[in-house]
């Protein structure tokens, strides 16, 4: 085995394991973390997989629980709200399926390759470092960690739908309803649940990082990564391991610094999901043609007629508004600008130490660029495209401003949301530079202390909210 550079810790007690691999198995070079588990295959993707039909009988089951309740909530709370996150949990963690635990070698390379990317990082932002803690985590972990902020992300938007279906029934259908109203919602939120659970567990075994996604999932402060994601993203590189590991390393931590520096990042990327969600306008001409010939004597003694009613009401597409249309454009740009300064600072700090650096830079774009996991997930649950073309343009215009200017003043665009370059300013960057450095713009005198100013009134605001 040959030296692992960059201070990482050598994978000790992973040579005893390796009779437990599958026959066949390489193991090679460039895994930085040792064997990478068993692989499984993608939901309804490769060849041979599909839905488990023991998802399925767990859907049944809760459904029988709320034909027998009449809408009353499932045991445990999981069927209150617009989302049955108990059954997404489930769905999810059954999804998953059986993983190793972290070894204690991963988690002290986890920690070493965050702590020398900080160090490299430093000589390229102004933004301090944002990570507190690291963490090696299992695909688990990552389902357990991001949950909360993936209930914020969609409530809203099933919250939204749930409403809107109800609101759009004619008179005489909720009048006929009556009682069965309740369980009706409970319905929406388990076909929701189900379909965040399934792509929560798609997504769980292939995000690389927190951050892998562009949004802030973990708790603050954490920089995470997922040694075997990694694992199976460097079986198809041939690149050195432990550059991959630091490469990956530096993308979390700069993410972290810019959600721990811009303190209103985190919140309007959220309330940006909000806005769309309270658009949310469902076609419901198809009504008619669902319930037709509909025997509800048959809804319960054919689960087969529930699954593909199932099926048919998810057919309903929300209608996109205008305004739907625009939170979606100001997410995705936002999203860009994320991903641009991301690419751009780590590149900076990374290009002239890690030969591998360019082309794992080009990697990541291609994955983007070719609907990976993430993208499906956004594509299915929030209905966003964020196209690869925004995030060059994105990247081109942070390193332009910064050759124009410096790297402080770059940063400083980050102290307050007005400040951010939009969509016209992507497709032309002239402009926005010369407003950053035409001497017009008291905020950009000192941009480091407008950041600080700006965050201590977040936290104000905050500890005012709380007294």
């Amino acid at each position: 085995m040959s030296d692992l550079p960059f201070g990482f810790s050598s994978s000790d007690g992973r040579d005893d394991d390796r009779d437990n691999d599958k026959p066949g198995d390489s193991g090679a070079s460039n895994n930085p973390f040792g064997a990478a588990g068993n692989p499984f295959g993608a939901l309804g993707g490769d060849a041979g997989a599909g839905f488990d039909p023991n998802m399925l009988g767990q859907v049944f089951t809760q459904l029988g629980q709320m034909f027998s309740g009449m809408g009353m909530p499932v045991a445990g709370g999981g069927g209150t709200g617009p989302v049955n996150y108990e059954l997404a949990t489930r769905l999810a963690r059954q999804q998953i399926g059986d993983f190793r635990p972290m070894l204690e070698s991963e988690e002290r390379a986890v920690a070493d390759a965050v702590r020398l990317a900080e160090l490299w990082l430093d000589e390229q932002t102004a933004l301090p470092a944002g990570i507190t803690a690291t963490a090696a985590w299992t695909p688990v972990d990552w389902l357990e960690q991001t949950l909360p902020t993936w209930q914020t992300l969609c409530d809203p938007i099933a919250g939204s739908l749930e409403g809107t279906w109800q609101d759009s029934l004619p008179e005489e259908a909720k009048a006929m309803a009556g009682p069965m109203l309740p369980m009706m919602a409970g319905m929406s939120g388990m076909m929701f649940g189900t379909q965040l659970g399934q792509g929560l567990g798609h997504l769980a075994k292939d995000v690389l990082t927190s951050t892998d996604i562009g949004l802030p999932l973990a708790p603050h402060g954490t920089g995470a990564l997922l040694p075997e994601a990694i694992a199976r993203f460097a079986e198809g590189l041939d690149l050195p391991g432990q550059e991959i590991v630091v490469f990956l390393a530096a993308r979390e931590a700069a993410h972290q610094r810019l959600f721990s520096g811009a303190g209103w990042l985190r919140q309007r990327l959220l309330s940006t999901v909000e806005d769309y969600a309270r658009g949310i306008r469902l076609d419901m001409s198809g009504l008619d043609q669902l319930g037709a010939g509909l025997d509800p004597q048959e809804l319960f003694s054919n689960p087969a007629k529930m699954e593909e009613l199932m099926g048919q009401a998810a057919a309903f597409e929300p209608q996109t508004t205008p305004e739907q249309q625009a939170a979606l454009a100001r997410l995705e740009t936002l999203l860009a600008l994320i991903e641009g300064w991301v690419e751009l600072t780590v590149s900076a700090a990374l290009g002239d130490r890690i030969p591998s650096t360019a082309a794992l830079t080009e990697t990541m774009r291609r994955r983007r660029a070719s609907g990976g996991p993430a993208e499906q997930t956004f594509a299915t649950l929030i209905g966003l495209d964020l196209r690869p073309r925004k995030l060059r343009e994105a990247a081109d215009l942070w390193r332009k401003l910064t050759e124009a200017a410096d790297v402080a003043t770059r940063d400083g665009v980050w102290a307050h949301p007005d400040l951010l370059p939009d969509a016209e300013d992507l497709d032309s960057p002239a402009g926005f530079i010369d407003r950053v450095i035409g001497g017009g713009t008291g905020t950009f005198d000192d941009p480091i202390a407008e950041l600080e100013r700006t965050i201590a009134e977040e936290q104000r605001k905050k500890d005012d909210g709380e007294s």
